[in-house]
């Protein structure tokens, strides 16, 4: 009988291994001959799946935001506004080895995108779809009278979003220097200023 092959999983699984050799090579060592070593696979059998090291990092840069968006719809949340935002905030903080891996490969990425349009034009992609995700927050806090209600909710978002990027940018450079429970208190510090207003 034929073995029956996930081919999602399969995806997945050599992005994962992609993400591997980025945090040990960086975007530079990225090859597809190096991520069908790293994932134990022929490079036909990869190629099967990605013709090109592009579409490979491609996928690999929008299965970090996937899974991130996962996390977060799976989250309990409570009706809580207040603690329900420092949850998804926290979701998107490398706070364990899987979320400091995926930011890891994620601040590869946009290293690059400096001087790649193709990783330039996806990160901003990713980019503007965390701005989309910061503003319904605060969109909702103002309608909702958690802040004031004269918020600028445009700059707001943007501080939000600068906020959140420069903690995932410390967490994931200098992790000895800001471990979990510190990020953790940084964020309920900002909310705190934020809810206040």
């Amino acid at each position: 009988m034929p073995k029956i092959v996930d081919h999602q999983l399969r995806k997945e699984l050599l992005a994962e291994a992609a993400w591997r050799v980025i945090q040990q090579d960086g975007l530079d060592g990225l090859s597809v001959r190096r991520v069908a070593d790293e994932a134990n696979l022929s490079l036909g059998a990869l190629r099967h799946y990605f013709d090109t090291v592009d579409e490979l990092l491609a996928f690999s840069m929008r299965l970090v935001s996937q899974r991130a968006n996962a996390r977060i719809e799976s989250l309990p949340f409570t009706g809580n506004v207040r603690l329900d935002t420092e949850m998804i905030i926290l979701e998107l903080i490398p706070l364990d080895e899987t979320r400091l891996a995926e930011a890891q490969v994620w601040l590869a990425f946009a290293g690059k995108a400096v001087s790649s349009p193709a990783i330039q034009a996806l990160s901003l992609e990713v980019h503007e779809e965390l701005y989309t995700g910061f503003r319904r927050t605060v969109d909702v806090l103002v309608r909702e009278q958690w802040v004031d209600t004269v918020l600028d909710a445009e700059l707001e978002t943007k501080a939000l979003h600068a906020f959140v990027d420069g903690l995932v940018v410390h967490c994931a450079t200098f992790p000895e220097q800001v471990p979990p429970e510190q990020a953790r208190r940084m964020v309920s510090y900002y909310l705190d200023g934020l809810f206040r207003s």
